[in-house]
């Protein structure tokens, strides 16, 4: 079941709400309703790693769990505040170095290789990548690109 209320109207903050699935295109869509169609794409894909991080690693895909995103435009920013209900994590420890040449998961046994590519992929499509300390919320940020206007000196 999809809970949404509020529609992010000015720095009012809407809320969707939703058992732990990887069932994600509605969620997803309703996230991305009211997003420009040339970011459509790159922030599908970052929210749903943040989305199937919350639901998969935060709730263990608990059906009696909730993901709750809470989303808005503020000040040529969209934020998205992504919470689960599952242990938390110590982000910390998480930092991965996404600049470098190496891989990520090296450290990582082959069958959680894949684990820790979302991380990267969080941060390379947000300006803003933030957890709380017990590492059950995270914010993302992303700005939108405005044009400086040119000043007619004359």
């Amino acid at each position: 079941m999809i809970t949404i209320s509020l529609r992010p109207v000015g720095r009012n903050w809407g809320t969707i709400s939703f058992a732990s699935t990887l069932y994600l295109c509605p969620i997803l869509d309703l996230l991305l309703a009211e997003i420009p169609a040339k970011l459509q794409a790159e922030l599908r894909l970052g929210l749903q790693e943040a989305l199937v991080n919350a639901a998969k690693h935060g709730n263990n895909l608990d059906p009696s769990k909730k993901v709750i995103v809470r989303f808005s435009l503020i000040d040529n920013q969209y934020w998205w505040v992504i919470s689960d209900q599952g242990g938390g994590f110590d982000p910390k420890s998480s930092d991965l170095d996404c600049e470098t040449e190496t891989d990520p998961t090296d450290y990582l046994p082959p069958d959680e290789s894949e684990n820790g590519r979302g991380m990267c992929i969080l941060h390379q499509i947000f300006d803003q990548v933030e957890w709380n300390k017990k590492g059950t919320e995270l914010r993302l940020c992303k700005q939108l690109q405005t044009r400086r206007k040119l000043s007619l000196r004359i």
